[in-house]
This record gives structure tokens, C-alpha cells and sequence, in this order.
């Protein structure tokens, strides 16, 4: 890694428990969800740490940026005009003015207390570059199914981690280091949106740093109404068969592949997945950069792991 990550001095420290912490900016992606939005604008509004708020509004058509500016004028709300899916993110990422950036979605908020705890894990391990939370399901207060598997995951890491080792995060319940985001080129154009997460964790690992869960963060998921589960799965099946070919080598990307297709519902929904990954061939096979060796052996080892993970079935 090249990026300076030496440990600022202390504004807004750990010291500081009651008060605002200014090292952290909320980033949030929406698209035509405005009264889910204005929940959790409110939510982010009322945490101790009053972080700043960077909304960036995919397009939206149901007046979201107008409702966004009447009830939070101190929110930074970006419209590029268009929906442009988790390269949202990477617009707000660039707008904050903060050392680390904690995603959230428009129908996930994070607990008062998490944003400072997450920062101050941060601050303290340099080679550090995200902390992924703990996934609480409202309105019922359980665990979503991935806590498990994030929280047995089965990669080894450095003794100083504050929880397992991951080989990706979750965008909607993650805290990131801003220098480490940006140098790995945030989330990737093509994929646009659905398991977008999987090819920037592996290009962050590749450049040496480390993910990890943290079980003493909390963010709290209220599914939105309005999502439409089909189309999820196809875009999720394609990113996967992309990712695949972006990073893995030769031999574990056709066998991965082979897998998937021989797993995945035989439906209409797989069929325009298969489809829509075929025809980026071309720019994936031009982009294609495999993972050295040691990566790709972990990443081989979770694959394995989640064959049997009831959170990630590309059904719906």
C-alpha cells in the first residue's frame, strides 16, 4: 500500500462519548424511497455523533430531493440526474470532508454509539480499511441470517483485529477508511448495483489492507416495501459471474462457474442473468485482472463456506 495512513490527531476522540464526533460522514443511496429516506435522514439526525450526511439521489421521481432539502437542509444531497446504482456512492465519497465514510442504505440506520466505536477502531489499527456491523432485522429485533456467517467466518487474520477476518462487507452496515476507498477506485460502473460490494473488497485485499466484522456495531435493517426481489437475484447472479471473471484465474473461474449454473433455479430470472453476464464479455475479459495466489486461495475457502449459507440463495 502507498497511501499515507498514519493516525490523525484526535478530533473528535473516543474521549469525546457524549458529543458530536466529526470523523465519520453518513453516506446514503436512495432511488424513489422518499418516505423511507426521511426515516432514516431523521434516525441518522437524532445520534449523538451527529454526523455529517452526503444523500445522493439516484433519479428519483417521487420528490425524495425536494422532501430531502425541506426536512434536512444541513444534509449534502447530490443529483447526478440519473440512477447510477452504488457509483452513487463513490460521489458522495468524494464530497466528504471526513477520514471515514459509513454507508447506509435508505432503509437501514446505524445505532447512536456505533459510528464512534467504529472510528475508534479504525483509528486504532492503520492497516484497517473497513468494519462491518452487526445486522439487527426490524421490526422484530433479530439477526439477519449473514451475522452468522460474518461472524464465523472462516479466514485467519492478524491478532490485532477487533473481530474474524472478512474477504468482503456489506455496503448498507459498513464503515470504510476514505483514502483506502478512493484508492481502489470505489465501487465499479459496470456492476451498478447488486453484490457490487464483492470486486472493491478484493481489490482492497489486494492491496494489503484488512476487513473485519465487529460485533459491537449495530445497524438496524427495516426492508423497504418497494424492492423488487426478482430483479435483485438477476442482477446479484450476474455480478457474481462477473466478479468471477474480473479476479479469479482461469481454472477456479470455470468451475465456478459451472457450479452456478448448474445450482441456480432453472427459471426465467437465472436465463436473463446468464444472458445479461454474457454479453459484458467483452469488457470483462479487457478489465480482467486475476488475484495473485494467496487471495485467491481465501477466496476459494469462503466460497466454499457459503455454498451453505441460507443468506445467499439467488432465489426471490
Amino acid at each position: 500500500m502507498t497511501e499515507d495512513r498514519s493516525r490523525p490527531d484526535g478530533r473528535g476522540s473516543s474521549d469525546d462519548r457524549g458529543g458530536p464526533d466529526d470523523r465519520t460522514t453518513v453516506v446514503v443511496i436512495t432511488h424513489n424511497r422518499r418516505d423511507e429516506l426521511l426515516r432514516t435522514l431523521d434516525l441518522l439526525a437524532a445520534l449523538p455523533e451527529r454526523p455529517a450526511v452526503i444523500v445522493t439521489d439516484n433519479g428519483s421521481s417521487d420528490g425524495t430531493a425536494e422532501a430531502v432539502t425541506a426536512a434536512h437542509p444541513a444534509v449534502t444531497l447530490l443529483r447526478p440526474g440519473r440512477n447510477l446504482g452504488a457509483v452513487g456512492r463513490n460521489l458522495a465519497v468524494r464530497q466528504a470532508a471526513t477520514r471515514y465514510v459509513a454507508f447506509c442504505d435508505d432503509d437501514t440506520w446505524w445505532e447512536p454509539g456505533s459510528l464512534r466505536r467504529a472510528a475508534d477502531l479504525l483509528d486504532a489499527h492503520a492497516d484497517l480499511a473497513a468494519v462491518t456491523a452487526r445486522i439487527i432485522v426490524e421490526p422484530g429485533g433479530e439477526e439477519d441470517p449473514v451475522v452468522a456467517e460474518l461472524r464465523d467466518s472462516p479466514l485467519s487474520g492478524p491478532g490485532w483485529l477487533p473481530g474474524p477476518a472478512l474477504g468482503s462487507f456489506l455496503a448498507a452496515a459498513t464503515v470504510l477508511r476514505r483514502d483506502a476507498f478512493l484508492a481502489a477506485g470505489g465501487f465499479h460502473p459496470g456492476l451498478w448495483l447488486g453484490g457490487e460490494e464483492e470486486l472493491l473488497a478484493t481489490d482492497l485485499l489486494s492491496r494489503g489492507w484488512w476487513l473485519s466484522y465487529a460485533q459491537e456495531l449495530t445497524i438496524h435493517h427495516a426492508a423497504s416495501t418497494l424492492r423488487d426481489p426478482t430483479e435483485r437475484r438477476v442482477l446479484g447472479l450476474r455480478n457474481t459471474l462477473w466478479f468471477t471473471w474480473l479476479r479469479r484465474p482461469l481454472v477456479p473461474a470455470l468451475l465456478r462457474t459451472a457450479y452456478l449454473l448448474r445450482t441456480v433455479p432453472h427459471d426465467g430470472a437465472s436465463a436473463r442473468a446468464v444472458l445479461r453476464a454474457a454479453a459484458g464479455t467483452p469488457w470483462v475479459l479487457r478489465q480482467r485482472a486475476p488475484v495473485p495466489a494467496g487471495l485467491e486461495a481465501r477466496i476459494a475457502q469462503l466460497e466454499r463456506v457459503r455454498r451453505g449459507s441460507a443468506a445467499r440463495k439467488y432465489v426471490g
